[in-house]
């Protein structure tokens, strides 16, 4: 009898405590989780063209000799600037100044013989021919002394345009010759500096569609101010402008060049350098979601819409273009949708939420983000980024 009462308190006992158990492990019920959510709008979007681009002075001009000779002085040095009309080097004419003696004798002989045949002539004892032929003789003379005296002002090399020295290859003592395949030094004019990008025949397209005009020089005036990327990824402080474009396309590469001009006043950039060129192109009234909104899904761009119950169901969404935070939407949403901003990796359609709306980012932040973006992507041929201002 006691050891039934024992073992009906026992399973008593061992009920209860799992019972007990089974209470803390169950649960405890979820209601919905709070997602970030924003109203889809429409917007002015300022779309930034980017093209890498070559960087040149106004003027490159290679300095060579017009005449052969060592070089006898160097009166610059690598990246002096120069001005127009400033000796550069000296080169030897030892040789020049004997030639130009010889030539100066020969001009003094033929001199002295139109003087004695003159008197002669005036007399009638000879005929003028013989003083004409002796004149011809001095005029012949006398320009053989003009090209050697001209040699030996060549080799006084001046700089034909202001600038900065180049490269030096030739020291003092050298051979140089006016046939050589390089030159004494390059002066690079770079108070302006021209950047030369091209556009393959899709993007001169959309160019000649985008800006006003019955001309290619008409589409140039009608283009906004270009900005300048620098390698660090920095931006140029002073705008440039479109001004030339080649008429024709490269058969062999099917794109057409571009220039665009930027003042250096402050001799910041260098002839030889790369950067990138932005064009701005606005687009008018368009719709304008964050890239976290955006997902992939077997290949497809979708979005998760939030209902009027709250719960969420998928959009395949086109993407016009991007920018280092937006995507511009051309179809798939409308405007005054709700859509969901992050978080869309957890989610699933029908799945209900908590939508807790966040601020659109500010224009400036877009274009902070887009120049973080470009400085990652310097070497690319063409890139693409967007500012937004709402409307």
């Amino acid at each position: 009898m006691k050891n039934r009462l024992l073992f009906s308190a026992l399973a008593a006992f061992t009920l209860l405590t799992s019972c007990g158990k089974k209470e803390q492990q169950a649960p405890p019920q979820q209601g919905p989780a709070p997602y970030p959510v924003q109203t889809v709008t429409r917007q002015d979007a300022t779309v930034f063209e980017e093209y890498t681009a070559n960087l040149e002075g106004r003027q490159n001009v290679e300095i060579r000799p017009k005449v052969n000779g060592f070089v006898q002085k160097i009166f610059v040095d690598e990246g002096q600037e120069v001005r127009k009309g400033q000796v550069l080097f000296q080169l030897e004419t030892q040789t020049l100044n004997q030639d130009a003696a010889a030539a100066k004798a020969a001009v003094n002989a033929a001199q002295v013989e139109v003087d004695r045949l003159k008197p002669l002539v005036d007399r009638k004892i000879i005929s003028n021919v013989q003083l004409e032929t002796a004149k011809a003789n001095l005029a012949q003379a006398k320009a053989a002394y003009g090209s050697v005296a001209a040699n030996i002002n060549y080799a006084t090399v001046t700089s034909p345009v202001d600038g900065v020295i180049g490269a030096l290859p030739f020291k003092e003592g050298a051979l140089v010759s006016s046939t050589m395949a390089d030159p004494l030094t390059t002066v690079s004019d770079t108070r302006v500096i021209r950047a030369y990008f091209s556009m393959n025949e899709k993007q001169m397209l959309d160019f000649t569609r985008t800006f006003e005009g019955k001309t290619l020089e008409a589409k140039l005036k009608n283009t906004p101010a270009v900005s300048l990327l620098l390698v660090d990824g920095s931006e140029f402080d002073q705008k440039g402008r479109l001004d030339a474009v080649q008429g024709l396309v490269n058969a062999s590469t099917g794109t057409t060049q571009f220039r665009a001009e930027f003042n250096n006043p402050q001799a910041v950039l260098r002839s030889g350098s790369n950067g990138i060129v932005r064009i701005p192109v606005v687009h008018k009234n368009v719709l304008v979601v964050p890239q976290n909104a955006v997902f992939d899904m077997q290949g497809k761009q979708m979005a998760y819409v939030v209902g009027k119950d709250n719960t969420v169901k998928s959009k395949i969404v086109t993407i016009a273009t991007t920018s280092g935070t937006n995507y511009i939407i051309t179809e798939g949403l409308e405007e005054g949708e709700t859509i969901v901003v992050e978080g869309t990796s957890k989610l699933k359609d029908g799945v209900a939420i908590v939508p807790e709306p966040v601020k659109e980012e500010a224009p400036a932040a877009d274009s902070a983000a887009a120049k973080d973006t470009v400085a990652t992507t310097v070497t690319k041929t063409t890139t693409t980024t967007t500012t937004t201002t709402k409307k």
